[in-house]
């Protein structure tokens, strides 16, 4: 069970694994794990041994796994038919006889009742004291593992929202993000190299992390290479590493990026970024799987599965030769596009608020804290350009900071406003230096503090660039968010 809280794995998977192991330790014929849907008032069957139906639905109260929703107590029947918590319906409706069962409630991280496990006609007689002991003990561990799940808000008594669910920490129910979920279920058995498109702060980290932990290689390493992050004279070196004596200082030989990924999945995010002359030695390893260290000569193979990541336009930089035709080909084998938040709808909004209100909370050793209708609405106005990130952050920053047992609107758009605040509009910014913008564009400046004139020359290239930081920070030579650290004042001594 202690899969269940790690990772973005798929969590109909798991938790069918989990009702499986449950009903062969117990020799019971069939399982089913119902949570509480706590919008509707409602028991749902998620993961069941039920052919004859999609699901079962019943109300809290209504049967013996309504009745231990409800109460939170144990319910075990020899003889099921006959007894008045029994509710013969099901039966009815799927023509299977149940001739015993044993059902236990099963809590979430606050105690509440958040499941329940039931397991039916034990083969060779009714389910004993001992079988009630092991299905409640196990019930146990499942609720401490489905608190850590991004389950664990859905599941609060106080939740909202209708209960769904596919990938944990993927939380959405959009139909575009249902689209997303087919499509890395689909992929993520697969060795298909993965293209992951999208703006920044929409979660293609969380989703090349889904598609690795559930593929075969999910027990191997996945490693992670941010190609914005680095200068291009080092990207070759952290991904392939270098023999000893390649440069001034290689005392020793390096394992690089690609190395360390081996059995693994290798996560190139950012890879529009790549500097032309990696792009070729990318392309030979995607092609042969093989690859040389800086200073080597003799040929490396690895077993490496490849997810990319990108928000650039890739078709407009391979027109304008900055990136490969040859390499854009090869990543792009399976594309999956990942929404903004503003096309996910308000429901989508409203889940991520939750998620991370509910998580921020308990991080935070805040557990009372409520988030105020007014506060939810403003969030709701505005537009998120940093998308599911700064949905993120902001929500940390208002549990931080609130002060009193409510998060206010004041409290809720804090993080949003400083940080809009302190973000330099390069069509804007008047320094205090001389700009000339044209064909023959000047920058120049007075003596002046060292970190002005960075500041006030970096807003120039962007305004050079047209407003875009991208283009400003590979004209740069760094990162580029470096760059938007620096608009913003954030590096220096």
């Amino acid at each position: 069970m202690q899969a269940l809280a790690q990772g973005q794995i798929d969590l109909e998977d798991a938790l069918r694994r989990v009702v499986d192991e449950v009903v062969a330790a117990l020799g019971a014929d069939r399982g089913t794990l119902y949570l509480v849907d706590h919008a509707r008032r409602e028991l749902v069957s998620r993961i069941a041994h039920l052919p004859e139906l999609a699901e079962i639905r019943l109300h809290l109260g209504e049967g013996v796994a309504g009745t231990v929703a409800a109460t939170g107590r144990t319910v075990t029947l020899p003889e099921a038919h006959g007894e008045p918590s029994f509710a013969p319906r099901i039966d009815v409706a799927t023509g299977y006889r149940t001739r015993n069962l044993a059902a236990v409630a099963v809590r979430g991280g606050e105690g509440a009742v958040i499941g329940v496990l039931q397991v039916l006609n034990k083969r060779g007689g009714p389910f004993g004291a001992d079988d009630v002991l092991r299905l409640e003990a196990l019930a146990a561990a499942l609720g401490t593992a489905l608190a850590h799940t991004s389950l664990a808000s859905q599941l609060h008594p106080a939740s909202a929202q209708p209960l769904a669910y596919r990938f944990n920490h993927l939380v959405g129910e959009s139909a575009p993000m249902r689209a997303v979920f087919r499509q890395v279920a689909r992929a993520a058995p697969t060795d298909a190299t993965v293209l992951l498109r999208g703006e920044s702060g929409t979660g293609k980290e969380v989703v090349a992390r889904a598609l690795h932990v559930n593929s075969p290689r999910g027990q191997g390493p996945l490693v992670k290479v941010d190609c914005a992050a680095l200068p291009a004279t080092l990207v070759e070196n952290e991904l392939f590493g270098h023999e000893r004596g390649a440069f001034t200082g290689a005392d020793r030989a390096a394992t690089g990026k690609v190395a360390a990924a081996d059995g693994g999945t290798l996560f190139l995010d950012e890879v529009g970024e790549l500097p032309l002359v990696v792009q070729g030695k990318l392309l030979r390893l995607l092609q042969d799987r093989t690859f040389v260290r800086v200073g080597g000569a003799e040929a490396q193979r690895v077993d490496v599965r490849f997810v990319c990541a990108t928000h650039r336009d890739l078709e407009a930089e391979v027109r304008a030769g900055r990136f490969r035709a040859d390499l854009y080909y090869r990543i792009k084998v399976v594309q999956i596009g990942l929404p903004p938040l503003r096309d996910r709808g308000p429901a989508d909004l409203d889940r991520l608020i939750d998620h991370f209100f509910y998580e921020h909370c308990r991080r935070h050793r805040r557990p009372d804290l409520r988030l105020a209708a007014s506060a939810r609405a403003a969030l709701h106005r505005h537009a998120w350009p940093g998308n599911v990130r700064e949905l993120e952050h902001c929500l940390e920053s208002a549990v931080v900071l609130a002060e009193g047992a409510e998060v206010l609107i004041a409290d809720a758009l804090s993080s949003v406003e400083s940080e809009q605040s302190q973000m330099i509009d390069a069509d804007h910014f008047e320094p205090d230096f001389r700009l000339e913008i044209g064909a023959n564009a000047r920058f120049e400046t007075p003596i002046a503090p060292l970190r002005a004139v960075e500041q006030a020359y970096l807003a120039f290239v962007v305004a050079q660039c047209a407003g875009n930081q991208s283009e400003a920070a590979r004209r740069l030579g760094i990162g580029r968010n470096t760059l938007a650290r620096k608009l913003r004042g954030l590096d220096g001594d």
